[in-house]
């Protein structure tokens, strides 16, 4: 028993994976998780098969399993990281130091506008037939936002320049209304103007959170 034990031991010290080998599988679960991105961005999720991604990442379909169990797997990394990258650029809009009206407002175009720029992946994000998993994923973002969006009305509340009003349910209605009003437009290109459709898209939310209208 004791020579099977050492035997065990020595042979699961010499399949230890080395430091390069750990860095070329890393670099190669990102090639991976960025040409997956690509790929959702151009035809959606359910497009999004196994096999497109790994030739879009020039690999064998088989070896996408190397990294993930699963497509869904797949699928919820691709989604975390994309949408997590939007959480953080907004937080840092509605963070910023000054006027809360004015964060909110730079808030809302930030968002909207890098949503008008890349109107795949933003419409994969948003609205995208998806497995549940990703399904998931959106409503636990959906609260993400919603809390950043709180922040900043309470902020507004504390300093006069918004109405005394629950700042949790404004948020929930501004996620919901913001995510609304772009669908469409991200699902059907050339609607609207993206200038025009920032205006508007603005303007809703402000009144949402009770700004009063500029004088005439």
């Amino acid at each position: 028993m004791a020579g099977n034990s050492e035997w065990w031991f020595t042979s699961f010290v010499a399949y230890r994976k080395t430091p390069a080998e750990l860095r070329r599988l890393e670099a190669a679960r990102e090639h991976l998780v960025a040409c997956a991105t690509s790929v959702v961005a151009e035809v959606g999720w359910s497009q999004a098969s196994v096999t497109a991604v790994a030739d879009a990442a020039g690999i064998a379909a088989g070896s996408v399993y190397q990294h993930f169990p699963s497509k869904a797997a797949l699928a919820v990394e691709v989604f975390r990281r994309a949408a997590g990258r939007e959480v953080e650029v907004l937080g840092e809009v509605l963070a910023a130091p000054g006027d809360p009206v004015e964060r909110l407002s730079r808030g809302i175009q930030v968002f909207a506008r890098r949503a008008l720029e890349n109107r795949g992946l933003a419409y994969a994000l948003l609205a995208a037939p998806a497995e549940p998993a990703v399904g998931a994923e959106r409503l636990d973002f959906r609260r993400r936002y919603r809390a950043l969006f709180a922040a900043v009305v309470r902020d507004g509340i504390a300093d006069g320049v918004l109405p005394e009003q629950d700042g949790e349910i404004t948020a929930a209605a501004l996620t919901g209304a913001i995510g609304e009003v772009l669908v469409d437009p991200l699902g059907t290109p050339g609607t609207t103007t993206t200038e025009a459709l920032l205006t508007e898209l603005t303007a809703m939310a402000l009144r949402c959170a009770g700004v009063p209208a500029a004088a005439p």
